[in-house]
């Protein structure tokens, strides 16, 4: 069975915001096993990420829509994910 929600963190490496924005997903993840997969992305290896999202970052994705930039919530992402 595949996850429910697919979420891809969207940042760049020596990005402070998109290290916390980490921390935040992997703690609310923990709340739902095998409900959610996650995908990080660099904008730095992709030209099209980085022309698209490079003044949000971090940006968080669920099901390939953005959820959230710049700070992410744990309690509005948890509630995203408790919705369905």
């Amino acid at each position: 069975m595949s996850p429910e929600f697919q979420l891809t963190l969207i940042g760049k490496p020596g990005c402070h915001l998109c290290d916390d924005a980490e921390a935040v997903v992997t703690n609310v993840l923990a709340e739902f096993p095998n409900q959610t997969s996650l995908t990080k992305q660099s904008i730095l290896d992709d030209d099209e990420l980085f022309a698209r999202y490079s003044e949000e970052i971090p940006v968080l994705l669920i099901n390939g829509k953005v959820h959230n930039y710049w700070r992410i919530d744990a309690d509005r992402l948890r509630a995203a994910l408790s919705a369905s």
